[in-house]
C-alpha cells in the first residue's frame, strides 16, 4: 500500500465533503427518465453511479478490514447492486435500485459514519489512506458524470468558478526543446498518496526531443479536417481506419458544419468553435491520424512527464517537480482545473503554470493522449483496490495532465489516466512532438 503522509482529521473530512458536494451538484437536477438515461456502453445510469460512490466509500472506510470478512452494509443487497467489479455494465439499467431520495439518504448515512470514524481515528495510517481513496474515487466519478451530461446533451452543471469567464488569449505556437537523458519516470514513496500504477520511479533513457508548447487547437485540427483528413486512408492505422469506418466519422464527434462554419455542441448549447481553445473529444486514433498529417507524433508518456516535471535541479538535489510550475499547491492562476473556469480556455492562458522547459497547460484544460499503451511499471504490485489498474493493462492508452473538470487534489505530474483508443466522450485532446 502507498505510504501515507498523515492528514489532520479535518483535512480528511474536507476531502470527503468537497467530493460529496460536487456529486450532489451534478445530480440534483436529474429526475424521471434522466435518472437512468439511455443504455450506452460509455455511460452509467446516473442513479446507479450515485449509489456506487456511496457503496465504495462504505466498503473501504467502514466495512473493509485487512484479513477479515467484510462487515454488513447499511443497505441490504448493496454489493449485488453497486460492486462495479461484479455487476456487469449492461445490467445496471435493470437492477432494483433504490429511488433517488433513498439513494441520497444512503450516501448521507455513510458519510456521517465515516466522519464519525475520522473524528475517532483520523490520524491512523490505514484509515487516512482509505479516506483519500474514497474521496479521489468519488472525484473521478464526478468527472465521469460530467462526461455523461455532455454525452446525453444535458445542461451544463451549475458549479462555482474562481474566474468569471474563459480567458480568450490566443494561440501559443512553437516547440519546447528538451535535452533528454536519464529520467526517473513515476512517483517516489515520499510523494504520499499515489495509485499503484504510478509506482515506483525507475530510470528511463530519453533522446533529446521537441514537444509542442501547447495542445493542438480547434483551428489547427480544423485544417486537418478540411484537408480530407478523415477520408485519407494513408493517414490512419488499420485499427483507426476500421473504427472511423464503423462510425462514419468525418470530424470530431460534437462538430457540426452549418453554412460553411464549424460549430461545436457543449452540453446542450451549440456555438461556433473557439479557434484557439484546444480540440476536445478526439480519440487516440484521431490524434494519431492528425499527427501523421502534420508530420508530427504523439509524445511517449515518459517524454510527457519529463516535459512536465523536469529536469529542473534544485539545491536540495530534487530533479522532478510535483507540478509543472513547482511544488506549490495548485492555484487558479496555474491551471484550468475544476472550479477555476469549468469550461475550456485558450491554449495560451494560465501563464503561471508553465513547466521548466516552457510547456503550458501540462495540467488542466484537456487530458492529453500519449503514444503508449497502459502498462505496469517494473515491480508493480496491486494496492488493496485490485480492480483499479490491473484489469486494464495492455488494451488502454495513457492520458496525462487532467482537464477543466478534474479536481486539483487528484493530480500531480506522475498521475496516469487510461482509456481505450476509440473513446471520444472523454475531455481529451493532445499535444505533439517533432519527428
Amino acid at each position: 500500500m502507498t505510504p501515507f503522509l498523515r492528514f489532520p482529521g479535518e483535512e480528511l473530512a474536507g476531502l470527503l465533503r468537497a467530493a460529496r458536494d460536487r456529486t450532489l451538484a451534478l445530480s440534483i437536477d436529474l429526475n424521471g427518465e434522466r435518472l437512468l438515461g439511455p443504455r450506452l456502453a460509455i455511460v452509467n445510469p446516473p442513479l446507479w453511479e450515485i449509489g456506487h460512490v456511496g457503496w465504495f466509500q462504505e466498503h473501504w472506510c467502514l466495512r473493509y478490514q485487512p484479513g477479515s470478512e467484510l462487515s454488513p452494509s447499511l443497505l441490504p443487497d448493496a454489493d449485488r447492486l453497486y460492486d462495479s467489479a461484479r455487476v456487469p455494465h449492461d445490467t445496471r439499467w435493470e437492477l432494483p435500485l433504490p429511488g433517488f431520495d433513498a439513494t441520497l439518504d444512503y450516501l448521507q448515512q455513510v458519510l456521517e459514519r465515516v466522519l464519525q470514524r475520522i473524528e475517532r481515528e483520523g490520524r491512523t495510517v490505514h484509515l487516512g489512506y482509505f479516506v483519500q481513496l474514497a474521496a479521489y474515487h468519488e472525484e473521478m466519478h464526478c468527472e465521469a458524470f460530467t462526461y455523461t451530461r455532455q454525452t446525453l446533451g444535458y445542461a451544463a452543471p451549475r458549479l462555482p468558478a474562481a474566474l468569471a469567464a474563459s480567458p480568450c488569449t490566443g494561440p501559443w505556437p512553437g516547440d519546447a526543446n528538451v535535452a533528454g537523458g536519464e529520467f526517473p519516470l513515476g512517483a517516489v514513496p515520499a510523494a504520499g498518496f499515489v495509485f499503484d500504477n504510478e509506482k515506483w520511479a525507475h530510470a528511463v533513457r530519453l533522446e533529446p526531443f521537441a514537444i509542442a508548447r501547447a495542445p493542438v487547437t480547434n483551428a489547427e485540427f480544423a485544417a486537418f479536417v478540411e484537408d480530407a483528413g478523415y477520408t485519407r486512408r494513408d493517414l490512419w492505422r488499420a485499427a483507426g481506419w476500421k473504427w472511423r469506418e464503423s462510425v462514419q466519422a468525418v470530424a470530431p464527434v460534437y462538430w457540426i458544419k452549418q453554412h460553411g462554419e464549424w460549430l461545436h455542441r457543449t452540453y446542450d448549447v451549440t456555438a461556433p468553435l473557439v479557434p484557439h481553445a484546444p480540440v476536445i473529444h478526439v480519440n487516440w486514433y484521431e490524434a494519431d491520424a492528425y499527427c501523421r498529417w502534420a508530420g508530427r507524433r504523439l509524445p511517449t508518456e515518459a517524454e510527457w512527464e519529463c516535459a512536465a516535471a523536469g529536469p529542473a535541479p534544485h539545491a536540495d538535489g530534487i530533479t522532478k517537480r510535483r507540478y509543472p510550475w513547482g511544488e506549490a499547491v495548485p492555484q487558479p492562476g496555474h491551471a484550468n482545473l475544476f472550479g477555476v473556469v469549468n469550461v475550456l480556455a485558450d491554449v495560451s492562458a494560465f501563464t503561471g503554470g508553465d513547466s521548466a522547459c516552457g510547456c503550458r497547460q501540462m495540467l488542466g484544460n484537456v487530458w492529453e493522449w500519449t503514444a503508449d499503451w497502459f502498462q505496469p511499471y517494473p515491480g508493480y504490485a496491486r494496492d488493496p483496490y485490485q480492480e483499479y489498474s490491473e484489469p486494464w493493462f495492455g488494451n488502454h492508452k495513457v492520458l496525462r495532465g487532467g482537464c477543466f473538470a478534474t479536481r486539483a487534489n487528484l493530480l500531480r505530474n506522475t498521475w496516469r489516466n487510461f482509456y481505450t483508443p476509440e473513446r471520444r466522450d472523454v475531455f481529451a485532446g493532445f499535444r505533439t512532438c517533432a519527428l
